[in-house]
């Protein structure tokens, strides 16, 4: 039985040009350029969340003003992590325990909404949050906590299939945005807390009919058109005994697609457990207890599920350094095609898009203290006494050595992505300064229970700011300037060709920055903390600029000394639209 609210306020579909055609394949490919919509979680298949609009600029930005403000209302509010599609006069969002609504873009009026009614034992690791939907054809797409995914018609909210990507029981969800390419709708999977096996999986988009399975943990098999496909890998080639079975990696942050390469870019989390003991990673530096694809990007065949390449960027993994942050395609200044992902491990990574091979990597934050720098592949270079201590060496075998580790286990930068300008060249890098003591503990495998085998407390590096956002140049590391934050940023990133960068904090202010010089040049107050996605388009010749605002995600959740200091930040669940008139474009 399909599960949405339909509005019977008369006219409200015929006010707006809404559904008048599917999205295809090429205007998919084309989001970038289109300014008259959004139709992919990026703004465009590469993530670089850039936009060429130009009407709303450093000269005119002081006269952005709301257009419409819609509330998520009732109870289940949470953190808001959201990108709002926009097609044809609709923005669709998704919302806390998994959510959609379908809005008039003119109005903000609600045309319907769909509630997944989650089952009771969902077991999200880090907050009932959804990051978007995906468009295509007549449809719109969102994953949902109980790990499936769901096809709705999106001029009625009706539901046209439903399908199962893993067992929830077992301590599986589903929270990224899915990605749409030649007509697969692609998904990861969440869980690494619980010891679960990260997959990369492709459906038909029409029927919602499994293509392939593609698992990314070394010593499993895929599958191809309902055949097994290859393994992954060598069988126990980097991982001791059956550790693989339930390696971790998920891949919960979605992907990105290099149309250049015909690619599908994925990053893979932390290995399971947290004590790299248990996995043999402690002892050696030889390859052996690397725990492959845990902690890595990988490049994968958008047809088939084969994995083309990867790269490792937290080889023997001990910190809970996933490698699940976005990997977006751009061209450098002198033409070359390259990739840019900015890692939980404090390192900016740049990498050949024809073979995932490294090229270079710098810290973007100020403490790294897990690592003394990479070698000339990548490799980190490990400061091994900063490794969690092993327990069964330990007086009691109950707790490893406590150490203090910097960046904390949330990251020198979270799942919140980065956006890339073209018109600067550089990357502008939601990032925050703060440690952690960790230290591991004995565990054994339980399905459905978390599988960490470590303990922690977070602490912030620093008395004046947590949260960094940096403009980085990729061809050399430099930070050109540097916003610091209270409370750690923990929302995303967009840029124009207007000069343009815009983010949200977590004391409720959307702000625009000078992306050459960093100065604040406008801000809104939204009344809760952001920690979602801008977007921008233009309609009837003027500027929009859309954020949700809702305080929530993991740092309350995980964050120690640093939840603390921001506990008094209210939630909220609102989405604000913001427009620059005609008659103030040309007013300074």
């Amino acid at each position: 039985m399909n599960r949405f609210i339909a509005l019977t306020v008369a006219g409200i579909l015929a006010a707006t040009s809404a559904f008048a055609e599917g999205v295809t394949e090429e205007m998919l490919a084309n989001d970038t350029a289109s300014t008259g919509d959004v139709l992919t979680n990026g703004m465009g298949r590469h993530l670089q969340r850039y936009s060429p609009l130009d009407i709303l600029n450093k000269d005119n930005v002081d006269n952005l003003v709301p257009a419409w403000a819609f509330s998520l209302g009732g109870e289940k509010q949470r953190g808001q992590e959201t990108q709002p599609i926009v097609h044809d006069g609709v923005m669709y969002i998704t919302g806390s325990y998994s959510r959609m609504y379908a809005i008039d873009v003119k109005t903000g009026q609600e045309i319907w909404q769909y509630d997944a009614r989650l089952p009771e034992g969902i077991l999200p690791c880090c907050d009932v949050v959804n990051r978007g939907a995906a468009i295509y054809g007549d449809n719109i797409y969102f994953g949902t906590l109980d790990a499936r995914i769901v096809a709705l018609n999106a001029k009625t909210g009706d539901t046209v299939w439903n399908k199962k990507i893993a067992d929830y029981k077992a301590g599986y969800s589903y929270t990224a945005a899915p990605l749409i390419v030649n007509g697969l709708i692609i998904t990861g999977n969440s869980g690494g807390e619980f010891g679960i096996v990260g997959a990369v999986q492709a459906r038909d988009a029409e029927t919602g009919e499994l293509v392939w399975d593609r698992p990314v943990i070394e010593g499993h098999m895929g599958m191809l058109n309902g055949e097994e496909s290859t393994m992954t890998g060598t069988l126990n080639a980097t991982w001791p005994g059956d550790m693989w079975k339930t390696g971790g990696g998920a891949t919960w942050l979605g992907g990105s697609y290099d149309a250049d390469t015909d690619t599908l870019v994925f990053g893979t989390g932390n290995p399971a457990p947290w004590n790299s003991w248990l996995r043999d990673a402690g002892q050696n530096n030889d390859g052996s207890g690397d725990n492959l694809y845990a902690a890595s990007r990988i490049g994968i065949d958008p047809a088939t599920g084969e994995i083309k390449w990867h790269f490792q960027t937290t080889p023997r993994e001990g910190w809970d350094y996933d490698g699940v942050n976005e990997v977006v395609a751009y061209e450098n200044r002198a033409g070359e095609k390259r990739f840019a992902t900015a890692d939980r491990n404090g390192f900016f990574y740049v990498l050949n898009r024809d073979d995932g091979a490294f090229v270079r990597g710098v810290p973007f934050v100020k403490d790294i203290s897990w690592a003394a720098g990479l070698d000339e592949n990548g490799r980190p270079i490990y400061n091994e006494e900063n490794r969690p201590g092993d327990p069964a060496a330990a007086a009691d075998g109950k707790k490893g050595e406590v150490v203090f580790a910097s960046p904390s286990f949330l990251g020198g930068k979270n799942w919140m992505p980065m956006a890339f300008s073209q018109r600067t060249g550089n990357f502008y890098v939601p990032s925050n300064e703060w440690g952690m003591d960790i230290w591991n503990e004995p565990i054994t495998y339980k399905k459905g229970a978390a599988y960490l085998g470590s303990g922690f407390t977070i602490k912030p590096n620093y008395e004046d700011h947590i949260g960094s956002l940096k403009a980085i140049d990729p061809d050399t590391g430099d930070v050109k300037w540097e916003f610091k934050n209270d409370a750690p940023l923990w929302g995303g990133v967009m840029t124009t060709a207007g000069g343009l960068v815009f983010t949200g904090t977590p004391d409720g202010r959307f702000i625009a920055f000078d992306d050459d010089t960093g100065d604040v040049l406008w801000s809104f107050q939204t009344g809760s903390g952001i920690v979602g996605q801008p977007v921008t388009w233009e309609q009837d010749g003027e500027q929009y600029v859309t954020v949700i605002s809702g305080w929530g995600g993991a740092v309350p959740l995980w964050g120690g000394e640093v939840a603390k200091k921001v506990n008094y930040l209210n939630q909220g669940g609102t989405l604000w639209t913001f427009r620059l008139p005609k008659q103030l474009a040309s007013a300074n």
